[in-house]
């Protein structure tokens, strides 16, 4: 199995930090972002990254210039969003099931979990985690038999970790995309699972948050 990291955007929320280092190689508690997903994907058996840049893509690659891994970048002139970006990367993907992880997000979801599962056949399958503050109203509802939908009552917020299938993205054309309309259309046609995520997530998106996870991090 393969991994995608997505690690191209331009961290606008999280300036003045991204003005001069992209949001993946921001510190916490003496660590890259990016690097304690390197480390978990490796620990639950993934050995072949794909990781798209954009936004001080140079920095991204001299940080594993000189390490051991088997990491294929694909470079964006500017920044795809999360379903361009795939799009882009599918050739370095292969015809198989593939994991996408958010390189902004933190969390202690054992990624080993995911290997054993089957998403729906041109779909996907997503990590849900409770709602943060900053985005009450959620993303998707589970169902009892883990088909998700875009119900507004006991949602759960998606947790930029997920396994998706090459042809979730069959017919998309190049450029710039977002992921949640072909999740809304995978909802459509039953083709999107999901499991909820009971421990520990944050969602890096600010040096207000970024500062938070430093510090507790450092505690425990």
């Amino acid at each position: 199995m393969k991994a995608m990291i997505l690690a191209a955007g331009y961290g606008k929320r999280m300036r003045p930090l991204t003005d001069t280092t992209p949001k993946p190689l921001l510190r916490v508690a003496g660590r890259a972002l990016i690097d304690y997903h390197i480390e978990a994907l490796s620990e639950a058996g993934i050995s072949d990254f794909v990781i798209n840049v954009s936004w001080h893509a140079e920095q991204i690659e001299a940080h594993f210039a000189q390490r051991n891994l088997a990491i294929q970048f694909s470079r964006e002139e500017t920044p795809l969003e999360a379903a361009g970006g795939i799009v882009q990367a599918l050739p370095l993907l292969g015809d198989d099931p593939f994991l996408v992880v958010n390189a902004d997000i933190w969390t202690d979801y054992p990624i080993s979990q995911l290997r054993g599962v089957v998403p729906p056949g041109d779909g996907a399958h997503l990590v849900l985690v409770d709602n943060p503050g900053h985005h009450p109203a959620g993303d998707f509802h589970r169902q009892a038999s883990g088909l998700l939908d875009r119900r507004r009552y006991a949602r759960l917020t998606y947790a930029g970790i997920g396994l998706f299938t090459p042809g979730l993205f069959a017919g998309v054309s190049p450029g710039q995309k977002p992921l949640l309309p072909l999740l809304e259309a995978a909802v459509q046609h039953g083709k999107l699972t999901g499991e909820y995520h009971q421990g520990r997530w944050v969602d890096v998106g600010t040096p207000e948050r970024l500062a938070a996870l430093d510090a507790d991090l450092a505690i425990h």
